[in-house]
């Protein structure tokens, strides 16, 4: 896949990515609904953050990269 999404972008996702994941391991809930609410898409934005390509925004045709590799 290409690249669709920008530096700035893969750094906001990479924070946001660690904050849910420390959220799947301290938040008071039971364990099931926080790996399934915190841990998946904490997971996900941090495989799209290293990645450098969502397939959300693959899917709806956009892009916040500045350059086409």
């Amino acid at each position: 896949m290409k690249l669709n999404v920008g530096n700035a972008e893969r750094g906001v996702r990479g924070l946001a990515a660690s904050a849910l994941i420390t959220c799947a391991f301290l938040a008071p809930l039971p364990w099931p609904v926080r790996a399934a609410t915190f841990g998946v898409l904490g997971l996900y934005l941090m495989f799209t953050a290293l990645a450098g390509t969502c397939l959300g925004y693959a899917l709806i045709g956009r892009s916040t990269c500045p350059t086409d590799r």
